[in-house]
């Protein structure tokens, strides 16, 4: 009998022993060794990036609805729920280091088969169970749930920036389509005069009648254009309107102006980006996550140990049983070893093994895609600017151009198409000047999301409460 445990027990002593050389799986080279640029392209200004930077809009009504939306925000709520529920798995996996003790109380009356014969029973259990982490696998699951919880931490702050950069985005794209609602008006009302001019001219003999009808055509467009830009108008508030939790009536009233952004934002070091952008901390912890859940599965393939204590006692009468000279007890020590399973534990540790290297790839492309964010922005704000000087001399030009063609045309230099091509470049010119000023603050703002700056060091949401 003892040369047939002597095999087993060496078997045991093998198992236990690969067991406690057990190591996770090594990241890939180039998670590893990720080489980020000493600096960024087109850009020298390496100083620190800088949080607040809604402060420096020094405008009560977007900071008034920046916090509206912070508060009310649907989507930014269903995250936070979805924080909240994480934070009681945290606490679900803290659990299960610690033991187990519950108490069972019953008591019962039956009837027999002899007329007026009763017999009653009680019990009481109380129950003891703890597992041994001997080989760290219940850490390895808890320290997976609380990656997972940093994670959704780390994603609810980005979901906060992005919710700030849409608002004050959308707060300015109104603006401008305010903007523009009023340069169709004046340019429907400048064909409206022209008409007038023309008009008379022809009932002096002065015009003729296809400029008449030219004319009226073109008051007809500026009209048509100045109530589709007014329609944009009311979807952009409503835009704005669902971001802040509100119905979208398309009723908010806006009054500002959009400002001309010439100085330049502190970029930092390319290195300082990895942990300073929530998104990439949320992506890293993710992966570490993958990576305890590795260990996990790995170690599921192990022997485990508990050990189960009861104390119970039983008795006719429920008061007898809480006597204390009659309760027994007991304590008993399991050891469980997976045998044979036809490759479900080992099938799962590949499976977390594969689900690892995905996060990995998922990580690296989370990655290139934030500096590749960064670089796009450096490189649109620079075509921006450089766009809105050729612009505004173009306008200027345009204008000249459009008031000297109305003129010569009135002195019989030029033909009516005329002047209605010089119009028609200097609309293009006046509007393309503002859609570009509210292009570079959308760029802006792009940009300090991708730099991951906070958007206030002050502002804080109920939501986080």
């Amino acid at each position: 009998m003892r040369r047939c445990l002597k095999p087993l027990s060496m078997l045991l002593t093998g198992i236990l022993l690969s067991a406690c050389s057990t190591v996770t799986e090594e990241f890939d080279i180039s998670v590893r060794h990720f080489n980020t640029p000493e600096k960024w392209q087109n850009n020298e200004l390496l100083t620190e990036v800088k949080s607040g930077w809604l402060l420096q809009l020094e405008n009560e009504q977007i900071q008034s609805l920046v916090l509206m939306a912070l508060d009310n925000n649907f989507l930014l709520k269903q995250q936070a729920y979805s924080l909240q529920m994480q934070r009681q798995e945290l606490i679900i996996s803290n659990s299960t280091l610690w033991p187990s003790l519950d108490l069972v109380l019953s008591n019962s009356r039956r009837k027999n088969t002899s007329p007026n014969s009763y017999t009653s029973s009680a019990s009481v259990d109380l129950n003891l169970k703890y597992e041994l982490d001997l080989w760290g696998k219940l850490s390895d699951s808890d320290r997976q749930v609380n990656l997972d919880f940093m994670a959704k931490q780390a994603e609810f702050e980005q979901a906060k920036q992005q919710l700030v950069a849409d608002v004050v985005i959308a707060w300015f794209k109104v603006i401008e389509s305010k903007q523009l609602v009023t340069l169709y008006q004046q340019r429907a009302d400048n064909s409206k005069q022209n008409l007038d001019i023309i008009e008379s001219g022809y009932q002096q003999g002065l015009n003729s009648a296809l400029d008449v009808y030219l004319s009226r055509t073109e008051v007809n467009n500026e009209l048509s254009r100045t109530s589709e830009q007014q329609a944009k108008k009311v979807e952009a508030v409503r835009v704005l309107e669902l971001l802040l939790g509100q119905y979208p009536e398309g009723q908010l009233n806006v009054d500002a102006d959009l400002p001309l952004l010439n100085s330049d934002i502190p970029m930092g070091l390319p290195s300082e980006l990895i942990k300073r952008k929530p998104q990439l901390i949320a992506s890293w912890y993710q992966l570490l996550a993958k990576d305890a859940g590795l260990a996990f599965a790995h170690k599921q393939r192990f022997p485990s140990i508990s050990l189960t204590a009861s104390i119970k006692n039983s008795d006719s009468e429920l008061s007898e049983v809480l006597s204390v000279s009659s309760i027994a007890w007991s304590l008993l020590g399991n050891l469980a070893m997976p045998l044979f399973n036809a490759g479900k534990l080992e099938a799962n540790e590949e499976k977390s093994r594969l689900a690892l290297k995905q996060n990995e790839q998922a990580y690296l492309q989370t990655l290139h895609d934030a500096f590749s964010d960064v670089e796009n922005a450096l490189t649109q704000e620079t075509s921006l600017k450089q766009r809105y000087q050729m612009m505004v001399a173009a306008k200027e030009n345009a204008i000249a151009a459009q008031r000297l063609s109305f003129e010569n045309y009135q002195n019989g230099l030029v033909n009516y198409t005329t002047v209605l091509d010089a119009q028609s470049r200097s609309f293009d010119a006046q509007s393309t000047v503002i859609q570009i000023k509210n292009q570079l603050i959308k760029n802006r703002i792009q940009l300090h999301i991708a730099l991951g700056g906070d958007f206030s060091a002050t502002a804080h949401s109920k939501v986080m409460k």
